[in-house]
């Protein structure tokens, strides 16, 4: 009776990530736009958003299924003649800040630009100091 449960439980956990990958890709994917200059703008700004599933990799260069899911999106709505800038907001607001390569300073992400300053200057700080006392030691 217990295996009889766990056997279920596991296919209950396992089906829906199973079911994620068997669903055939958005048709704008893995296939470029027909217009050279409309496919170009669609790279660039690919190249500007980060796959929210690879984490280090852009959505042009993930083969992740969701970033496919975001390239179909990104050339959809190009080919619908909506511009770039209005895109990546729609996808920011969509996703959050995390799924732009080019962050905007805002009241939630304020510190993630002050706190690496704060560190340099601490640092800075603290070498120049060590380094006054190092002086007046050999002065002395």
């Amino acid at each position: 009776m217990i295996r009889a449960f766990l056997i279920f439980l596991f296919a209950a956990i396992a089906m829906p990530s199973a079911a994620q990958d068997t669903l055939p890709p958005a048709p704008y994917a893995y296939k470029q736009l027909d217009d050279p200059d409309l496919e170009a703008k669609a790279s660039d700004l690919m190249d500007t958003l980060r796959c929210l599933k690879c984490q280090s990799q852009s959505i042009n260069d993930s083969d992740a299924p969701m970033a496919g899911d975001m390239r179909h999106q990104v050339r959809s709505r190009i080919l619908a003649g909506e511009e770039p800038d209005a895109i990546r907001a729609w996808l920011i607001e969509r996703y959050g800040n995390y799924v732009s390569y080019q962050p905007e300073v805002s009241a939630s992400t304020w510190p993630l630009f002050a706190i690496p300053a704060l560190l340099v200057l601490i640092a800075a700080l603290i070498l120049l100091r060590r380094l006054g006392k190092r002086r007046q030691e050999e002065r002395a």
